[in-house]
């Protein structure tokens, strides 16, 4: 793992970018897994003001979103579609055509999960993995448990998950979740984990440890070739 401790969230948010955009210019069509929440929106914003000058390097890159909030209609603020579309799909400009994502609300999330599966199978693998830290230790809704999902499946949201800021106002809390599996995000070719916010840092110095834990799904990103671990090391004080 290459561990780079930023001086501030703007600069973990500045690296983040840089990354992409240098993948970018070798790759052009690329496939961003995406992430919501606090800790990548400063990325996504970065990406946005260099969309304002440079539209043309996003013309062929293609995103995928990690993982959503089931059972929530599609248009609702606090969905991860609601957040993407916001930040990164309207001020890049991606099309539908080069956008694969769980629906909030399917009529069967199973079926939903295995729509999401065979499309990765079909286009992937995962070229960046964009990841936030979870408040227990969580990657996308993969919680801690004794066995971790390989693939896209429903999830059973811990009380940890359904406290996230973007769902915490809600006094009806989503039935479920949706997200892709350990092994999908593992298999991506390099990853990007954004750990970021005061209320993180004791999760954040347990997972600094290393220790690789399925009760800590995100530690098993030490096991992993490529992965760049950004850390606002404001959090540590």
């Amino acid at each position: 793992m290459n561990l780079v401790y930023c001086a501030d969230y703007r600069e973990m948010s500045r690296l983040a970018a840089t990354l992409i955009l240098d993948a970018l210019s070798t790759k052009p069509d690329l496939l961003l897994c995406t992430a919501t929440g606090s800790s990548p929106e400063g990325l996504y914003n970065e990406l946005a003001l260099f969309a304002r000058e440079n539209r043309d390097i996003f013309d062929q890159m293609r995103v995928l979103k990690l993982d959503e909030w089931g059972g929530i209609p599609e248009n609702h603020p606090v969905t991860c579609e609601y957040y993407l579309r916001k930040y990164l799909l309207d001020p890049l400009a991606i099309p539908a055509e080069r956008y694969i994502s769980f629906r909030s609300d399917p009529a069967d999330p199973k079926e939903e999960c295995s729509r999401i599966g065979s499309l990765l199978e079909r286009d992937g693998p995962i070229d960046i993995c964009i990841l936030g830290l979870g408040l227990n230790g969580h990657l996308g809704l993969n919680e801690p448990a004794t066995e971790l999902e390989p693939g896209s499946h429903v999830a059973t949201l811990s009380e940890a998950s359904l406290q996230h800021p973007m769902i915490a106002s809600l006094k009806s809390k989503p039935a479920y979740g949706l997200t892709l599996g350990m092994q999908e995000i593992l298999s991506s070719r390099q990853i990007v984990l954004l750990v970021s916010g005061k209320e993180k840092k004791t999760i954040a110095e347990e997972f600094l440890g290393g220790e690789v834990s399925n009760e800590l799904p995100a530690s098993h990103l030490w096991q992993h070739d490529c992965t760049d671990c950004l850390v606002d090391k404001r959090i540590l004080d």
